[in-house]
């Protein structure tokens, strides 16, 4: 069983891809034209944000989005540090330095009090990563004290797509957020994209000219830190079919996470917080002390698992000995337990009651 199989998401949607598609073809018009424009304005009203600019990849969207926070070379940008080093990538391609942020054990996410301590220490911006498709649940808290104290809030919403909390959906409570499209997400396109979303024009304004040279007319470049990184027409005219059925893929995830959460009953194995709106299922993330251990029986099962993620950021041979003093407790542990299940919409009950007994059927 794969982890995700996304030949099955494809095929259920064969004709209207294949529609839309033809559409584009025949049009002629394949770079930010109408099918772009279409679905920026679909997506910005379904996270309930005046403005979104599609970008070629969600990496792009995060550093694009920082640059228009005004994140410059230099400056202290504050980020957790085990959600696979993307944050930490954009930031490190601006030239800002991270600083890196403990989560809860049972969130995996981000916390008020972490961010408090990255305010005193003076970072010139916070960005909180909605991890394994679970809001974090201080966002509201988070996002008053970050405009209280000037500083600007850039939501990761890559894994979360559809989330909410108290009503709003993420991407909607800080200055900006940013998006990834790759295939697996739960709203992912045929291909690699992005997008920025925000309630702020300016910064909408300069997100729009950073993707596309630095340009403010055409060849004329007035913005610096710009590059080529533009969402084509067929991925947009593709994630315009997926996007309606959003709420719907959502639900079947959290029946499968819900599923599990009530069926899995091996004592060595710990369950991930769940939610209700809060939380999208985009990973079922478990824990075990014995995690390879169990993802070895599950592979002798024919049951693919993932570690998402093993390295933490401030762990990473990139950095030699840079970070060697920060030790973060909490990450450190998860980096070593955690342990994802397969979780998607198409699969079926079959499938998850496979899952459920491979893993209840485990002796450590």
């Amino acid at each position: 069983m794969l982890i995700n199989d996304l030949s099955a998401h494809i095929n259920a949607y064969d004709e209207a891809i294949k529609t839309a598609v033809g559409r584009v073809i025949n049009s002629g018009w394949l770079v930010l034209g109408p099918e772009v424009k279409q679905f920026e304005q679909s997506f910005a009203d379904y996270i309930g944000v005046a403005h979104c600019i599609s970008l070629a990849n969600g990496t792009d969207a995060i550093e694009l989005a920082l640059r228009a926070l005004d994140v410059e070379k230099g400056d202290k940008v504050a980020t957790i540090a085990n959600a696979g080093m993307y944050t930490t990538t954009a930031m490190l391609a601006i030239g800002a330095v991270p600083f890196f942020l403990d989560v809860d054990l049972s969130s995996h996410n981000v916390t008020l009090l972490e961010v408090e301590r990255a305010l005193a220490a003076g970072v010139k911006a916070v960005v909180a990563t909605h991890l394994y498709g679970l809001a974090v649940p201080e966002i509201e808290a988070i996002a008053e004290l970050c405009a209280r104290r000037g500083v600007p809030l850039l939501e990761d919403c890559a894994q979360a797509h559809g989330a909410s909390v108290n009503g709003r959906r993420v991407g909607s409570f800080g200055d900006a957020a940013s998006f990834s499209f790759y295939p697996t997400k739960n709203l992912g396109a045929l291909g690699d994209g992005g997008a920025v979303v925000t309630g702020r024009k300016a910064v909408a304004e300069k997100v729009a000219r950073l993707r596309q040279y630095g340009w403010t007319a055409k060849y004329q470049v007035e913005v610096s830190g710009a590059r080529n990184s533009r969402l084509d027409e067929m991925q947009a005219a593709i994630l315009s079919v997926f996007l309606p059925d959003l709420d719907s893929t959502n639900d079947r995830r959290r029946a499968i996470a819900a599923q599990y959460s009530a069926e899995i009953t091996h004592r060595s194995v710990q369950l991930p917080a769940q939610g209700g709106p809060e939380y999208v299922a985009h990973l079922y993330v478990v824990r075990s002390a014995r995690r390879d251990a169990l993802r070895a029986h599950l592979r002798e099962m024919d049951i693919a698992a993932e570690i998402h993620y093993p390295i933490p950021d401030y762990r990473q041979p990139v950095f030699g000995t840079r970070f060697e003093t920060v030790c973060l407790e909490n990450t450190e542990c998860l980096s070593r337990e955690v342990l994802t299940l397969p979780c998607y919409p198409e699969m079926t009950d079959a499938q998850v009651g496979q899952v459920i007994a491979a893993v209840n059927e485990w002796q450590p």
